[in-house]
């Protein structure tokens, strides 16, 4: 079974090896063209074919102490090359042999173990290489699993008419990030049809924060960015007409949480404890996405928290994309008229309707809380 599966694969690699460009897939089929040869295939064939033990099973032993047999070894049988003339009338050798009563069960039985002693280094060998080669394929399934995924993932995109694009990566010492109709592709997939996507440019910016309307996209945003970040350093394609950025060592998240059931902390502790355990592991040039954080306690302090952990990770070298209702903390960072800054903010139209896009704009002081105050509580009890 094994064998022929190996066949197949080595008739894929013939077939289809040049249609990859890619290093690696480069790489595997040289290597299964040449560990899966034609010649090789003729040595397993005719060993499969010797231990069907056809002919019977060829056993040498010694004896040893008290005439007790030891030393069973498998031996291959000499090859008869004389033609069927000379092998049917000529005198054929002496041999000693027994033969076994058709009811004799315990002869039978002891006649069982002894081939069984004999054979059984060569099944050891042949289980481990069973084993080495359901190894592989198993291996082989999980690497490919992930290509699998991507054209899964792309199938459903096309579906949903979402545009795709493979991004154009730029080495994680630089600032680099720009894009068109970047989406969500977890809310496109949720919500089974097209989502808004915006359009970016965050080139040679170190910080970008994010504010605006409640409910007007702004975690959205962030997630987008997040999640093409990582399918970017995963070789994949991303979810936008474009998008070019710059790797980063490590990918970190702060997202406000709920209040915690235990009660053993409250909530602005546990921030602050997450935010400890991110600074244990960030190294220079990774990316930080914070949503709401350090809003659990009054405005002031917390902006003042979230200033101070903002400029340290800057200093660091470290990308920080912060979506936050505080405008102490946007504003203070605005008015300092920062190069490596850019500033966004979720859109509103005049009567409160959000366009889920965002754009360069200063901080406000309102999120607009009262439009959802207004859609909630003001609709026509009709």
């Amino acid at each position: 079974m094994l064998v022929g599966m190996l066949r197949e694969l080595r008739k894929n690699a013939d077939e289809h090896a040049s249609k990859f460009k890619s290093e690696g897939f480069t790489r595997f089929f040289t290597m299964i063209r040449l560990e899966l040869s034609d010649e090789y295939f003729d040595i397993i064939e005719d060993h499969l074919k010797e231990i069907e033990f056809r002919d019977g099973v060829l056993i040498s032993a010694e004896l040893g102490r008290g005439n007790e047999g030891g030393n069973y070894l498998l031996r291959k049988p000499n090859p008869d090359d004389r033609n069927w003339f000379v092998r049917v009338f000529t005198r054929k050798s002496p041999v000693y042999s027994h033969t076994l009563h058709r009811r004799d069960n315990a002869g039978a039985r002891t006649l069982g173990e002894l081939k069984d002693i004999g054979i059984n280094r060569v099944a050891n060998a042949v289980a481990q290489s069973a084993e080495h080669i359901d190894s592989f394929f198993k291996s082989l399934r999980q690497e490919l699993a992930f290509y699998i995924g991507c054209l899964n993932l792309s199938q459903q995109l096309a579906q949903l008419e979402e545009p795709i694009s493979f991004p154009e990566p730029a080495p994680s010492n630089m600032r680099h990030f720009s894009c068109t109709g970047l989406y969500d592709v977890a809310l496109a997939l949720t919500m089974k049809r097209k989502v808004v996507g915006n359009d970016v440019n965050a080139d040679n910016k170190d910080l970008m924060i994010i504010t605006g309307a409640n409910q007007g996209g702004k975690s959205t945003c962030l997630r987008s960015v997040g999640l093409a970040q990582l399918m970017m350093q995963c070789g994949m394609f991303v979810p936008a007409q474009s998008y070019s950025a710059n790797l980063c060592e490590g990918l970190f998240t702060h997202y406000k949480r709920e209040e915690d059931t235990t009660m053993e902390s409250g909530k602005f502790d546990e921030e602050l404890i997450r935010m400890s355990d991110i600074v244990d592991d960030i190294t220079p040039n990774s990316m930080v996405l914070f949503n709401e954080s350090f809003a659990a306690t009054n405005e002031r302090e917390g902006s003042e928290i979230a200033r101070q952990i903002t400029c340290a990770l800057l200093e660091k070298h470290i990308k920080v994309f912060y979506v936050t209702h505080m405008f102490e903390l946007a504003n203070g960072f605005y008015e300092r008229q920062m190069e490596n800054a850019i500033f966004l903010r979720a859109e509103r139209k005049a009567y409160g309707e959000r366009t889920f896009k965002l754009m360069e704009g200063k901080p406000l002081q309102t999120s607009y809380g009262i439009d959802v105050y207004h859609r909630i509580f003001e609709k026509d009890p009709a």
